[in-house]
């Protein structure tokens, strides 16, 4: 024996290099982990879907003219015109409406278009919007507006056609007359759902004067008879409003009568990324056996 005492060997530091030693311990619980991740079996994949639909194009028909100013509609214990009403309740149909092309006719003395019919409901409800009472005139166009909302359905290739006209009056105005529109309509498989909307009797009106704003209360004309026998010829139905929330439950009613069926096919397509854990735990392994039987080999 060259030394026959160990103490001088532990006065000695303990070389840099055996700090290296514990490489082989990272190793190998990199390998391990590695490993686990391998066999959890991560994949990365993409999917698509093909939906297949009949949708039906709805046209919203609004009256705007100055009955709709009537103050017969509650909301949250407010008073509220029945244009507003209206295009609260309007907006919520239209937010629960997927896959359907909606668009907008208002009118009074006249009919416009408001919004053609298009899938891009954000642009529709900032249209719905800016329907004002008396954009279209005072008076009360309901065969022309009608007949204005078959113009745009005519020609159309979808499932089903839909008018659902709302007004608050009788159609003293226009050049054509709404059975006449209605049997246009009818032509072209365009179904009307129609809708009446206010209380019966004298209605409150809030006017200027020279005191002040004042309520005065005003007897509104609701022709029912035009309105039923428009949603006859039509295949459509005929429905009164007196408050909000019948109002709401006519646009629900409709909503579940014209649903759109929807078949919607998937495809998924997986790649699988085990061998990206599996190779580098493989390399650990292999690089821990050869440091630990050359640069960190132990004796014994």
């Amino acid at each position: 024996m060259r030394f026959s005492s160990l103490e001088h060997l532990k006065r000695l530091k303990k070389s840099a290099s055996l700090l290296g030693r514990y490489i082989l311990v990272l190793l190998r619980c990199l390998a391990i982990a590695l490993l686990v991740i391998a066999l959890a079996r991560p994949q990365s994949g993409s999917k698509a879907s093909e939906v297949l639909t009949e949708g039906i194009d709805i046209i919203l028909c609004l009256d705007t003219s100055d009955s709709m100013q009537a103050l017969d509609f509650k909301w949250q214990n407010e008073r509220h015109n029945r244009l507003e009403a209206v295009k609260r309740v309007v907006s919520d149909f239209i937010k629960g409406r997927t896959n359907d092309r909606i668009g907008m006719v208002v009118f009074g003395n006249e009919a416009f278009t408001q919004c053609p019919l298009t899938l891009d409901y954000g642009v529709l409800l900032n249209f719905l919007d800016q329907v004002e009472i008396g954009m279209a005139g005072n008076a009360t166009a309901v065969g022309s507006a009608l007949a204005t909302c078959v113009k745009r359905l005519k020609g159309r290739e979808s499932k089903s056609k839909v008018v659902i006209l709302l007004t608050d009056g009788r159609s003293n105005a226009g050049s054509i007359t709404p059975q006449s529109a209605a049997e246009i309509a009818k032509t072209f498989s365009v179904k009307t759902y129609t809708i009446g909307v206010g209380t019966a009797g004298e209605v409150p009106f809030l006017v200027d004067t020279l005191f002040g704003k004042k309520y005065i209360y005003q007897q509104v004309d609701l022709d029912e008879d035009t309105l039923k026998d428009i949603a006859a010829i039509t295949g459509g139905t005929y429905f009164k409003a007196t408050n909000a929330k019948a109002l709401e439950e006519i646009y629900a009613q409709i909503d579940t009568l014209e649903k759109t069926t929807v078949e919607v096919k998937e495809y998924m397509e997986y790649q699988e990324l085990f061998v990206w854990f599996l190779l580098p735990a493989l390399l650990c392994i292999v690089l821990e056996i050869v440091l630990r039987n050359t640069r960190f080999r132990k004796i014994p």
